[in-house]
C-alpha cells in the first residue's frame, strides 16, 4: 500500500503495512495538536536525510501561530529546499482565479513555485531535487475549494516522479459529520471539483489523501503508479469528528481573501453556488462574505420574508446594514445558523436559485451562455440539476434533489468509512 501513518490512537488497521510511530502520552490541554505540531514533537524524524519541498499558505501554521515554512526552515534536522504555493499564493494575498507567478520567498530566500499560474501540476523539473513534498494546507470542507484540488495534482505528479508525499493533517472546520450537496458527475471533474465526492465532504485533508491514494480512479494517473506512490500521513492529536473549529481551541487564520472568518467558512457552502447566476449577491466586498444577501430590485424585507417561507432547516435571518468595498452603506439579510445539528449546509444555495428563477423573467438559467453553464456545472457538479433549472421556468423546486443528494452523501460516507482516521 506504500502508506505510512504516524498514529496517536485509532489507525491500528495499518499495523501490518509499515512501521508506525506511537505517541503514548494522551494530549489533554484542550487544544488540538496539528500535524505540524506532531511532526515537530517527533523531531521531524520522517524528514531526516531528505531534500524537502513544502506546499503551504498563510493558514499553514502550528498551534502557536508560527508558520510551517519557518518551522521547517529553522529546524536543524530538516533540509527545506523549495516552496510551493496554491491559489492565492504562498502569502495568501492574490485574488481568486488570478494566476500567480513564481518568486523568491523573502523570509527564506527559497524558490516558490506557483501551482496556480503557468502550471497547476508540479513539473518534473520542480520535483527533480526533492525526495519528499510536505503538504500543509488548511481546507474548508467544500469540494470546490481549490486547495484539495492542488493536493490531488501534487500527489499525481509526485507519484509519477517517485517523490514521497507527506500530508500534515488539519481540522475540517465544519467538523467531520456534515456531508451535503450533490455528487459531481464525471464530466464536470475539474480544478474546482477535483474529487468525486459530495459538495460538503466531511473529511480532513489527510483522509482525502488516503482515500484518493487507495481508491482506483480518483487520481488521474496509471493504477500501477498510484499503487507504487509513497504517501505518509501525520495526523492530529485530540481532534474528533464532532468537533467544529471553535471546539479545537485553535485560532482561525484566513485561508483566502474571501474566507477571513469562521462565519464566512460556514457561509461558503450556504450561498456560494446560489449567487453564481442571477441577481443575488452574497456579501463579497463587505464585512460578511457569504453571509450577507441582497437581491437587485427586492427589499431586504422581501428577501427575508421569502427565505422564511421556505422554512430551511437550522436557519434564521436578520436585516442589517453594512458597507461595501467602496464604503457605501447597503442593507441586506444576514444569515444566522441557529441550530447547527439540523442545519443543512447547501440547502440555502439551492433555495436562492429557486427564488432567482421565481423573481427574474426570463430566468437567467434559460438565458445562460455556454461558458457560464460550464463554469456553473463545474462547481455544482450535477447535470440533472442544471436540466431542471433550464427547463422549469419559474417553478424550480430543489426538494427532490436534496433528498436524493442526502441519500448519495450517506452512501459516500459508508464507502469512505475505512479511510477515516478519527
Amino acid at each position: 500500500m506504500n502508506n505510512k501513518i504516524f498514529v496517536a490512537s485509532k489507525v491500528f488497521r495499518f499495523l501490518g503495512v509499515l512501521p508506525l510511530f506511537f505517541l503514548f502520552s494522551i494530549f489533554t490541554s484542550g487544544k488540538v495538536k496539528l500535524g505540524i505540531d506532531y511532526l515537530e514533537d517527533q523531531k521531524f524524524k520522517i524528514l531526516h536525510g531528505k531534500r524537502v519541498g513544502l506546499l503551504t499558505h498563510p493558514a499553514g501554521v502550528n498551534t502557536n501561530g508560527r508558520s510551517t515554512v519557518l518551522v521547517l526552515h529553522t529546524a536543524k534536522e530538516v533540509n527545506l529546499t523549495a516552496l510551493f504555493g496554491p491559489e492565492h499564493g504562498i502569502y495568501g494575498d492574490e485574488k481568486a482565479s488570478v494566476p500567480v507567478d513564481d518568486k523568491i520567498d523573502h523570509r527564506t530566500n527559497l524558490p516558490v513555485y506557483s501551482l496556480y499560474g503557468k502550471f497547476r501540476k508540479p513539473t518534473p523539473k520542480m520535483l527533480a531535487e526533492l525526495d519528499c513534498l510536505v503538504i500543509d494546507l488548511q481546507d474548508v470542507g467544500v469540494r470546490c475549494y481549490t486547495y484539495v484540488s492542488c493536493m490531488r495534482y501534487v500527489m499525481e505528479a509526485c507519484f509519477e516522479a517517485g517523490v514521497e508525499v507527506i500530508v500534515l493533517d488539519r481540522p475540517n472546520p465544519l467538523g467531520g459529520l456534515k456531508i451535503a450537496g450533490p455528487m459531481i458527475d464525471q464530466e464536470w471533474i475539474s480544478y474546482v471539483g477535483a474529487f468525486p465526492m459530495p459538495f460538503v465532504h466531511g473529511m480532513t485533508i489527510a483522509e482525502l489523501a488516503l482515500w484518493s491514494k487507495q481508491t482506483q480512479g480518483v487520481l488521474k494517473i496509471e493504477d500501477r503508479v498510484r499503487k507504487q506512490g509513497k504517501l505518509t500521513l501525520v495526523p492530529m492529536i485530540g481532534w474528533g469528528r464532532n468537533m467544529t473549529w471553535p471546539k479545537t481551541g485553535l485560532t482561525w487564520r484566513p485561508t483566502s481573501p474571501n474566507i477571513p472568518t469562521l462565519d464566512s467558512v460556514a457561509g461558503y457552502p450556504m450561498t456560494g453556488l446560489g449567487a453564481q447566476m442571477g441577481k443575488f449577491k452574497h456579501g463579497i466586498g463587505t464585512q460578511h462574505p457569504f453571509r450577507f444577501l441582497t437581491f437587485e430590485a427586492k427589499s431586504p424585507s422581501e428577501v427575508k420574508s421569502a427565505l422564511e417561507q421556505l422554512q430551511l432547516k437550522g436557519l434564521s435571518y436578520k436585516i442589517m446594514e453594512t458597507k461595501d468595498s467602496s464604503g457605501k452603506k447597503i442593507r441586506g439579510v444576514y444569515i444566522i445558523i441557529k441550530d447547527w445539528t439540523n442545519w443543512q449546509p447547501t440547502e440555502l444555495a439551492f433555495a436562492m436559485m429557486q427564488l432567482t428563477a421565481r423573481w427574474q423573467s426570463p430566468s437567467p438559467f434559460s438565458q445562460a451562455k455556454k461558458s457560464e453553464i460550464n463554469l456553473f456545472n463545474k462547481h455544482v457538479g450535477s447535470t440533472a440539476w442544471w436540466t431542471h433549472l433550464e427547463t422549469s421556468g419559474n417553478s424550480v423546486d430543489p426538494s427532490s434533489f436534496l433528498h436524493r443528494w442526502d441519500r448519495e452523501a450517506k452512501l459516500f460516507r459508508k464507502q469512505t468509512e475505512s479511510f477515516l482516521l478519527y
